[in-house]
Order: structure tokens, then sequence, then C-alpha cells
């Protein structure tokens, strides 16, 4: 099957796995090992010259957008040197999904970080230290623990591979602290070569990753900032428009996967109640959620059962999901940078994805207050600069996919692109209260082939889902949206016939070829996807809070069942009292506290919250205060949400 001494196959089992050998003379057969582990034909631009690189034991600089490919360029080396390539990573989602992927292929690999117990960890140590793993994944935190480099002196390490290279750098979007600390990696393993990698850097932040992990003469990787499957859209909105504007987006997308970015704890649970009251099965994601809610709401989507995730910033780091098809923003983004790579988050699998930017001018003026409140002068005038940047990409009417490869250095030889709002017509969906743009010239974007079989693909992916689930990793992990439309045309019968598939390595065709070809046969026989069910309209989060203050709950005890903050449910709260439909309740403030605030408020006004509480006491809170000038308001006739 393979060309004799260029490679040895892996057994299912760890422990049997053997490097895949090099004829020293020749060079090693990339594309033999590349079609047995990753089944794929080819290899996407500047990868294999940088795998070249590596194997030759030169320090490489690497910026590949994202769906570039980045981590087959330390992950096919890994394999052809055997020993230990140890992968410094900041995304724990993204390393558990990688070795579940890497599992998939007959690959051992392993993670260690702070989710494991210490049992798992120190098992996962002592396999380390007798070359059990081909890849090693480590969070920078694990890293720079004062006990982890003489660690790293009883382990068979190839290289090193430093994933998200941009932290390093103060100039970057994500700079974090621990990176500074990966030079003691060229300090203590002179002789191991490093491979950075990144997605998103600047010509600054590029010569920062080179000077603070001391490469040497590295080989250097750039592949171009334009993601021509994308489409840039940019609108501003007022207030009132933005849920209209994301129920029509989501309308056009529908059943796809989305990534919703919300700036704030508040509209991210706002955003889902809206959504799921719509019909719309959403989740929500955000840093203060309970860690077992937001696992599984992650999961929830990561699978597919629920298509539209809302979340802050906190989410999308790491997320390894190819078949994004819309990723919106409710906000205005800090950076360009921090933008590029949260939309890039879209259409990973090559296939076209829309990155919508919903923002409003107060967007601007929350990003300029905060921006003020910085003490350090050099990181407020770093701030000031992402800002200025990021109006000019909203507010002038040029190419956007231009202006994203110029901030990154690139001079594309095209002027417009046919991919954003500037240069094309913009979708249906975004038309709302618009006035038609000219179109330009544009570039010619490729067309992608749809599934060749609808209905074989959704029993295919029924099918996937299944196996997901047995072994507790994301669908994509067992075969991606484009195996499944390579399954659809070709329809193999046989195990060696499935090797043809695109994505479809040795050890997929031994694990999976028998159940495609059962699948396929009951196709033939009849057999169909079992229809979905549409998810239930959820009842106004009002009316929910309603009746469970009816059934005596407390505003604790509603804020766990929902799953929200308490500030959340308090807003909701304060919204029944105001419109008359229940009362005050001396549980949520005492008597004395609350004839306080009322004076207080009714000294110098309830309109705004903030007075009030300068006003007080500093132990009354904002919650108490809220929900005292909600019955104020009632009580003075004035409407609700004024």
């Amino acid at each position: 099957m393979f060309r004799r001494g260029i490679l040895m196959f892996a057994t299912s089992e760890y422990r049997g796995f053997e490097a895949v050998k090099c004829e020293l003379h020749s060079g090693p057969d990339l594309h033999s090992v590349l079609r047995q582990y990753w089944g794929y034909d080819s290899f996407r631009p500047k990868q294999e010259p940088i795998i070249r690189s590596i194997l030759a034991g030169r320090d490489v600089a690497v910026i590949l957008p994202t769906g570039g490919g980045k981590s087959l360029c330390y992950q096919l080396p890994a394999i052809l040197l055997g020993g230990t390539t140890v992968v410094v990573s900041p995304l724990i989602a993204l390393m558990h999904d990688q070795v579940a992927q890497l599992a998939q292929m007959g690959i051992p690999a392993a993670v260690l970080n702070s989710t494991l117990r210490s049992a798992e960890q120190s098992r996962t140590m002592t396999e380390a230290t007798r070359g059990a793993f081909r890849l090693l994944y480590l969070s920078p935190e694990r890293l720079v623990r004062s006990d982890t480099f003489g660690w790293f002196e009883r382990l068979p390490i190839s290289f090193f591979a430093i994933d998200e290279a941009h932290c390093i750098s103060e100039w970057g979007h994500e700079f974090r602290p621990e990176y500074r600390m990966l030079h003691r990696l060229r300090e203590q393993f002179p002789g191991r070569p490093i491979a950075a990698f990144t997605a998103s850097a600047t010509q600054r932040v590029r010569h920062d990753i080179i000077v603070q992990l001391q490469l040497r003469d590295p080989g250097k990787f750039i592949l171009s900032f334009d993601r021509p499957n994308l489409r840039y859209l940019v609108r501003e909105v007022e207030e009132d428009m933005q849920q209209p504007l994301l129920l029509h987006a989501l309308k056009a997308h529908a059943g796809s996967n989305v990534i919703i970015y919300s700036p704030t704890i508040a509209r991210v649970e706002e955003t889902v109640d809206f959504l799921n009251e719509q019909g719309i099965a959403a989740v929500g994601y955000h840093g203060k959620m309970d860690g077992e809610a937001r696992k599984r709401n992650q999961q929830l989507w990561v699978s597919d059962e629920a298509p539209v995730l809302v979340g802050t910033i906190a989410f999308g780091m790491g997320i390894n999901k190819p078949n994004v098809r819309a990723v919106i923003h409710l906000s205005l983004p800090k950076s360009l940078e921090q933008y590029y790579q949260e939309a890039g988050r879209a259409g990973r699998d090559g296939q076209p994805g829309d990155c919508a930017l919903l923002w409003q001018k107060k967007d601007a003026g929350l990003l300029a207050y905060f921006i003020d409140t910085i003490r350090e002068q050099q990181e407020r005038e770093r701030s000031w600069q992402s800002y200025h940047t990021m109006r000019r990409f909203v507010d002038e009417p040029r190419c956007r996919h231009r202006q994203i490869c110029l901030h990154f250095g690139e001079t594309p030889r095209w002027t417009s692109c046919g991919m954003c709002d500037v240069c094309t017509d913009p979708p249906e969906w975004m038309k709302a209260g618009m006035s038609r743009r000219a179109t330009a010239a544009v570039r010619v974007v490729k067309e992608t082939p749809a599934a060749a079989d609808p209905e074989l693909f959704a029993l295919l992916a029924e099918w996937r889902m299944e196996v997901a689930r047995r072994n507790s990793v994301p669908a994509f992990v067992i075969f991606s949206d484009a195996s499944l439309t390579d399954l659809c045309a070709r329809k193999p019968r046989t195990r060696e016939a499935l090797l043809d598939v695109f994505g479809v390595g040795v050890k997929k065709a031994e694990l999976y070829g028998g159940d495609v070809s059962a699948l396929f046969k009951a196709f033939d026989e009849g057999r169909r996807a079992t229809p979905k069910e549409e998810p239930e309209r959820k009842a106004a989060p009002s009316v929910r809070t309603l009746e469970l203050l009816h059934q005596g709950k407390s505003i604790q005890e509603i804020a766990s069942i929902e799953g929200r903050q308490v500030a959340t449910i308090v807003e909701r709260v304060s919204v029944l009292i105001e419109k008359g439909m229940i009362d005050l309740h001396p549980a949520w403030v005492e008597p004395d506290r609350a004839d306080e605030i009322r004076r207080v408020a009714l000294a110098i006004g309830f309109e705004r919250l903030k007075p009030i509480k300068d006003a007080l006491p500093k132990d009354h809170t904002y919650d108490e205060i809220r929900l005292v000038v909600a019955s104020l308001r009632y009580a003075s006739g004035v409407p609700a949400g004024d």
C-alpha cells in the first residue's frame, strides 16, 4: 500500500506505535505520511516547506491564518522525528480536541494541564518519560511551574511547538505574561528546535516573537491574511434594529453553526433568552457560568445539537470546529487583530462563511471610556492605536479584506474583493433601511460544491453524531463535513475504497469501514435520518420568572434554576415591579434599607441609579437600589423601561 522502507504502520495500541522512518539520503516521503494519517492527497500552501524546515532541525516562525492548517505543520514532523514533541498552547479546549483527533488517526498524544486529576497527571508524566507520546500538549501555566523543566530533562524531546505565539508579545491583542518565560526553552534546551505558530500577528508582533523566543535564523513563513471564503459585513445599527437584524441573519443561516459575540454577560443571557423565545436553539457561554454548565453548553454546540452559541470573548480561543457558517459580533471589538481572529472562526473548512459586525455608536464610547482608565501610558497609547484602527475599519467605505491585509503588512494586488459589504451588494437580511451601493470590479471567488445527496448526507451526519457521543468527542473529530460530502459523492463500499475519501486515513478506515459500508447498504434499502424536531419556543423570561416567584422561589434560586446571573434575574423582577405585576417583597430588600433608598431616591430623583448609589452608604447594592427604584417608578406612573 505504501512505499517500503518509508512507513511503518501504527497499530491501534499506543505502546506498539513506532515512529515513521525516513530515508536519510532522499528525505521522507511526506505525501505518503499525509495520506496514511490525515487522508489528504496534497498539502495546503506553505505546509510542506514548513515541515521540511522542522525536519532539518531549523527554528521556524509561521503565520498561517485560521483554517490554514497550522497543527499539521508540527504534528506530521512529530511522527517522523520520533521522540516527543512538546506543544505549548493556552487553549485547553483545543488541546483536548487535537488529542482526540490524533487518537482517531492512530497517533499517541496526551494533555497535561489543570483539568486533569492529580493521579491522571502523574500517570501521564510517567508514560511521557518512557516516550509513550509523539505529542504532549501543555498550557503555558503548567510549563512555567518550577518542576516542569527538570522533568523535561527526562523526556525524549524532539522539538518544541509554540501555538498562539502572538501571546508572547505585549504588542499582541492577547498578551499572556506566562509566555515571557518561554525563553527558558532555548536557554535550557539549546539543541532543540523551536517552531512558533500564530494566525494573527502584525509586523511588530512577528519581530517580538522571534526576539522573545530567541529563535536562531528561523525560517519565516507567512501566508496571505486574505480569507477569500469569508464575507465581511459591517453595519452601524440603532439599538432597536440590532435584534431584528440578528434574527434575520440567523434565519438566513438556519440549520447552520453560528457564533454570536456579545459584549457583556448580561447581553449574552438576554440574547439567548430572545433567541429561545423565537424558537432558535441557542446556548450561552461566559466566564462566570458554572463550569459544568459552560462545558455542557459548549458540548451541545460542538455536537451540532444547539446550532447557535452566544458568548463573550471568553469563548472561541481554541475552538476547532470547521463548519461554522457565520460569526456575528454585537459590539465593536477592541482591535482589528481580535476581530480578525474571532471572525476567522467561520469557514475553517474552506466553505463560505459570513462575518457580520453589527455595532452601535455607544460601543465606541464604552471602548474610549475604558481606554482612558488605563494607567500605564504605553499600554493606553497602544489601546488608542487599536481603537482608531478599528474605527477606520468600520467607518471607511474601503474593501474590508484589503484593510485587514494592509493592517498585517500585506499589500494585495487587487483593490476589490467581491466578498464584503463595500465591494458587492450585501445580503438581503442586512439591507433593511440601507441604500444600495454601486459595486466595483471584483475578484473571482471559487464556488464550492454542495453535498451530492442531502438525504444521504443527513443519514451520515446522524451516524457521525451517535459515534461522537459514544466516544465523548466532537462530531467533526469523527469525520468533517468535507469528508461526509466526499462520502456522498464516492459511496465507497469497502475499506480500501474508503481510503480514497478526503480526510480518511488508514486508522479511520480501520475504525469505521464496516459501519460506513453497512450504512450505505441500509440507505439503499430505504433507511433515512430521523426527522429533527423543531425546537420549542420558550416562554418569555419574565413569564418564567413570574411563575417561579409565585412558587415561592427566591431571586437566588431562580438564578440557579435558569442558569443566569443574579443581576439578570433582578432586572427581570424589576421590570415586573415597574409593570405592576408584582410588589416589592421584603425578602428581597430589608424594609429599613428599602426606606433609606426611597428617601435618597425621592430627594435626588430616580432617573439614574448611580447618583443614588453614590449618595447611600457603601453597603447598599445596585440590586437593592434597582428593585426599590422599580417600585417608585410604578408608584409615580413612569412607564416600564423608561
